[in-house]
C-alpha cells in the first residue's frame, strides 16, 4: 500500500475505540446518542474522534439502520439572505456526522409547508430544519418518525422576532453614553412593521425616562440611509443631540453624513451608533459603534435542536451571545456646548 492511499484511508470505529480506551460498542452507542455515557468516557471518545478526524460512514450506517444520515434545511426566498445562519447550521450538522441539503422555496407559508411535507414524504432525510415559518399544525401531517424543527426567529415576512427583537443592546448603548456625559439623545427608528424596530423604539423611550435624559425626538424611518440623513437634517440647531441612536448601520451612515454637512464632528460634537455590525463599520472614518448579531450562532443552535431530537446528541452551543455591543470611534465623551 502506498503512503498516499494510507493517508486517505478512513479511520474505523475500532480505531477510535482503541485510541479512546473503550469498546467499539461504546463508540457505536456514542455515535447514536451521548446520553447515558460518563463524562470521562465522552471526553476520551471526543478526543479520539478529533485526533483521528473520524466521520461516520453514512452509507454503511444507512444500510444497517435504515437511516440516511441526511438532513434538509428549508430556506426562505432569497429576499432575505440566510447565508450566515446556513453556515452555522451546516457546520453543526457536519460535526454530528450528517450531510445537509439546503432547499430554497419561493412563495408564502403555505408553499413552504407543502414543500416541507413533500421532502418529508420521500424518506430521504432524517429531519428538516426550517429557517422560515410553516403553517400551524403542519407537524400533524408528517410521516411517522420524521422530525422537523422550526427556527422561531422570523415571522412570515422574515422580520426578526423573538431574540432578534431583543432591545437590550440599545439600553446598554444609552447607559454607556449617559455615563460619558451625554444627556440629549435622538433616535432614528426602523420600519415599525418590524418587531425589532418597535422594541428598540420602546426601549429608547423607557431609557430616556428612567435615566432622566432629554430626547430630541424619535423619527420613524425605513432602515435606509436617506431616513437617517433626512432625520438629522430636519433638526433645528437649538435641538441638536449629542447622541444619535440609529436603527441600523445604513441609517447611521446617513446620520453621520448629515451631521458633517451641518459642520459637526463625530464623535466630538455628536456620537452615533448603528446596529448589525456590517463589515464596513470597522473601516468607516470614524469606525462605527454597532451591535453584532450572531446569525451563525442562531443557525447553529437551531440545528443542534434538530440533531438532539433525532439522535439525542448534544453538541456545544454557540459560544458568543446572539447580540452584543461593539464600541468603536463614533462614540465618545460629550463635548461642552
Amino acid at each position: 500500500m502506498t503512503e498516499r492511499s494510507t493517508e486517505s484511508r478512513r479511520p474505523t470505529i475500532k480505531e477510535v475505540a482503541r485510541l479512546a480506551g473503550v469498546s467499539h460498542q461504546t463508540v457505536s452507542r456514542y455515535l447514536r446518542s451521548r446520553s447515558g455515557l460518563k463524562p470521562a468516557t465522552l471526553a476520551s471518545i471526543d478526543a479520539a474522534v478529533s485526533e483521528l478526524n473520524y466521520r461516520p460512514n453514512l452509507v454503511a450506517r444507512s444500510m444497517r439502520t435504515r437511516r440516511t444520515g441526511r438532513l434538509a434545511i428549508l430556506l426562505p426566498t432569497m429576499v432575505f439572505n440566510p447565508a450566515r445562519m446556513l453556515h452555522g447550521a451546516t457546520e453543526a450538522a457536519h460535526e454530528a456526522g450528517f450531510t445537509v441539503e439546503a432547499i430554497s422555496v419561493v412563495g408564502d407559508t403555505a408553499a413552504r409547508t407543502e414543500r416541507m411535507l413533500e421532502i418529508a414524504g420521500t424518506g430521504q432525510v432524517e429531519g428538516i430544519l426550517a429557517l422560515a415559518p410553516i403553517a400551524p399544525g403542519a407537524e400533524d401531517h408528517l410521516p411517522h418518525g420524521e422530525t422537523i424543527v422550526v427556527a422561531a426567529d422570523f415571522d412570515d415576512q422574515m422580520r426578526g422576532i423573538g431574540e432578534l427583537a431583543d432591545a437590550a443592546p440599545l439600553v446598554e448603548i444609552m447607559e454607556g453614553l449617559a455615563a460619558l456625559g451625554h444627556h440629549r439623545f435622538f433616535h432614528v427608528a426602523g420600519n415599525l412593521q418590524f418587531a425589532s424596530a418597535r422594541a428598540r423604539k420602546a426601549a429608547y423611550l423607557e431609557t430616556v425616562e428612567r435615566l432622566g435624559l432629554e430626547s430630541a425626538g424619535v423619527v420613524d424611518g425605513d432602515w435606509s440611509g436617506r431616513s437617517g440623513y433626512d432625520a438629522v437634517r430636519s433638526l433645528p440647531d437649538e435641538a441638536m443631540p449629542t447622541a444619535v441612536i440609529a436603527a441600523n448601520d445604513v441609517v447611521a451612515a446617513g446620520a453621520i453624513r448629515a451631521l458633517i454637512e451641518r459642520g459637526l464632528d463625530v464623535p466630538g460634537d455628536a456620537s452615533v451608533t448603528g446596529w448589525d455590525n456590517n463589515e464596513a463599520c470597522e473601516y468607516l472614518p470614524p469606525s462605527l459603534t454597532s451591535v453584532e448579531v450572531n446569525l451563525e450562532g442562531l443557525g447553529r443552535n437551531a440545528m443542534l435542536s434538530l440533531v438532539k431530537a433525532i439522535s439525542g446528541r448534544e453538541l456545544e452551543p454557540a459560544s458568543r451571545p446572539l447580540q452584543h455591543v461593539v464600541w468603536r470611534e463614533s462614540t465618545g465623551p460629550t463635548a461642552p456646548r
